[in-house]
C-alpha cells in the first residue's frame, strides 16, 4: 500500500487510469465500484458485465458513475471505453476481449463460469483478479500456470482473508521467522446450514442466502485455507483441519496450545482454522524463530517468549482492498496470493442423507459441505471436489457426513472446469 498510493497518484497525475472491466454486480460488486469510482486516485471502473442489465446499471449508479451505454458488440465496447463512458454488457467475454481494459475483476462465485472467465482473460493477456475462491480453490492451480506462460498475473484478492493472509504471512517469513501455521478466525461453524435457515441474515445484510450459508457451513473457509496451502506450501493436519472451539472472544495468541505442536513443527507447516477467538473476522499466521538474539527481542516487544509467535490482523476489508490488488498486478506483476503448487483439495461431502438419481445442487446450499483435504489423499482417495458438485448426478446412495468420490456421480458433460482440472493433475502430479 505504501508503493501503491504513489504509484496511483502518478497515473492520475499522468491522465493514464487503470482501466478495470468487472464480471459479477452483486453485493459484493457493489462495494468495488464504489470504492475504485469514488475513493481510488488513478484507476477506474470502465465496464461491467452482468446476466441482468439492470442490476450492472444499478451497480454503476450506486458509484454515481454518468453516460452509462448498454453494449453488446465488441466494437461497441471498445469505443465506449475510448470515450471514458460506462459499458454495462450481459456478454463477460467481451470485457475479456475489449482493447482498453487493463485488468479483469471475476465477482461472480460461480465456478464453470469463472473457470472460462479467467481463461478467456488470461488468453487476452489480461490481469485477472479473483473474488472466487470457489474456482481458485478447485483449478487456480492450473489458470496460474496459464497466466504465467501468457505473462499476465492471476491473483486472489487483498481483503479476503487470504490474500490478507498472505500479506501476513509475507511479513513474517520478511523478518526473519519461519511460518508454521496460517489460521483463520470464525465466528461460527455449522456444517448443516442451509439458505432458509440464513436466510433472515442473509435479508438482514443484503446478501445472498447461498453465499452466507457457504460462510456458516464451512464450504467458504476450506475454499480459503486450501488457496492459501496452494500459495504457501502448506499442508492441512487432518480432512476438514482442527478447527477447534474456543471461549468466546478469547485472544488467539492465548488459543496456540488448541493445536498439537507437533503438527506446526513437523513439516511444511499447517492451514486451519478456529472458532470464537478475537480478533474476529482477522486471520493470524504462527511463525517460529531458532535465534537466541532475536528470541529476546520478540519477548521484549510483547510478542511472546516462544517457542510459537503469533502475529495477527484484527479484520480483512474485502472490497476496500480490491484495487489495491489491482494495482499491485498491473503496476508491479505482483500477486496478492496465487498458487504455486497444488496441495490441498476442497472435497465435497454430504450435508444430508443423498439418494440415487438426484441432482446435486450448488455450493452453499442443501445438500453438500466442504472439507479441506491433502491433495495426495484426495487424489488416493478418488475424492470428488466440491467445485466440482453441482449438477452431478448420483449413481448410488450417499449417507449424510460421508465425502463423495467420482465413483458415486456422473459429471455434467462438456464443462471447461473439469478439462482444467485434468490437466491441473497431470501437470502437479505426474512428475
Amino acid at each position: 500500500m505504501i508503493i501503491v498510493d504513489k504509484a496511483l497518484a502518478q497515473r492520475e497525475k499522468d491522465g493514464n487510469p487503470i482501466r478495470v472491466g468487472m464480471i459479477g454486480a452483486g453485493f459484493m460488486a457493489q462495494g468495488i465500484a464504489v470504492q475504485i469510482e469514488l475513493f481510488t486516485a488513478g484507476m477506474e471502473l470502465a465496464a461491467i458485465s452482468n446476466r441482468t442489465l439492470s442490476k450492472a446499471k444499478e451497480v454503476f449508479e450506486l458509484a454515481n458513475a454518468k453516460n452509462i451505454v448498454n453494449v453488446d458488440t465488441l466494437q461497441s465496447l471498445n469505443q465506449s471505453i475510448r470515450f471514458g463512458n460506462k459499458a454495462i454488457t450481459d456478454n463477460p467475454f467481451l470485457l475479456c476481449e475489449a482493447d482498453g481494459l487493463d485488468v479483469i475483476i471475476e465477482v461472480t462465485g460461480a465456478v464453470e463460469l469463472g473457470s472460462q472467465i479467467a481463461m478467456s482473460a488470461i488468453k487476452n493477456s489480461k490481469h485477472i483478479v479473483m473474488m472466487n475462491a470457489e474456482t481458485d480453490g478447485t483449478v487456480g492451480p492450473i489458470l496460474k500456470v496459464y497466466a504465467d506462460r501468457q505473462g499476465v498475473v492471476f491473483t486472489n484478492a487483498d481483503g479476503d482473508q487470504p490474500g490478507v493472509t498472505l500479506n501476513l504471512f509475507r511479513f513474517v517469513k520478511q523478518i526473519g521467522l519461519k511460518p508454521v501455521m496460517c489460521g483463520n478466525i470464525k465466528g461460527l461453524h455449522d456444517p448443516y446450514r442451509n439458505p432458509t435457515t440464513q436466510e433472515g441474515f442473509a435479508k438482514k445484510w443484503k446478501q445472498n442466502p447461498a453465499m452466507v450459508t457457504s460462510f456458516a457451513d464451512g464450504s467458504k473457509i476450506s475454499f480459503e485455507q486450501a488457496i492459501t496451502a496452494n500459495a504457501t506450501g502448506m499442508r492441512v493436519a487432518k480432512r476438514g483441519m482442527h478447527g477447534p472451539t474456543v471461549e468466546m472472544g478469547k485472544h488467539v495468541r492465548e488459543c496456540l496450545d488448541e493445536y498439537p505442536i507437533e503438527d506446526l513443527l513437523e513439516g511444511p507447516g499447517i492451514v486451519d482454522y478456529i472458532v470464537g477467538a478475537s480478533p474476529g473476522p482477522g486471520v493470524f499466521v504462527v511463525g517460529t524463530m531458532e535465534n537466541p538474539t532475536q528470541k529476546h527481542y520478540l519477548n521484549l516487544y510483547k510478542v511472546g517468549e516462544g517457542p510459537l509467535y503469533c502475529f495477527y490482523n484484527p479484520y480483512h476489508l474485502c472490497h476496500f482492498e480490491v484495487p489495491i490488488t489491482v494495482a499491485r498486478a498491473v503496476l508491479f506483476n505482483d500477486a496478492a496470493i496465487a498458487p504455486e503448487e497444488h496441495l490441498v483439495d476442497v472435497v465435497a461431502a454430504a450435508k444430508i442423507d443423498l439418494t440415487k438419481g438426484s441432482v446435486i445442487d450448488g455450493i452453499g446450499h442443501y445438500m453438500t459441505y466442504g472439507l479441506c483435504e491433502n491433495t495426495d489423499i484426495s487424489l488416493k482417495e478418488n475424492l470428488l471436489p466440491l467445485g466440482l458438485a453441482e449438477g452431478c448426478i448420483l449413481k448410488r446412495d450417499v449417507a449424510k457426513d460421508q465425502v463423495l468420490t467420482y465413483d458415486d456421480v456422473i459429471l455434467p458433460p462438456g464443462r471447461t472446469v473439469d478439462k482444467l482440472r485434468e490437466e491441473q493433475v497431470a501437470h502437479f502430479h505426474s512428475r
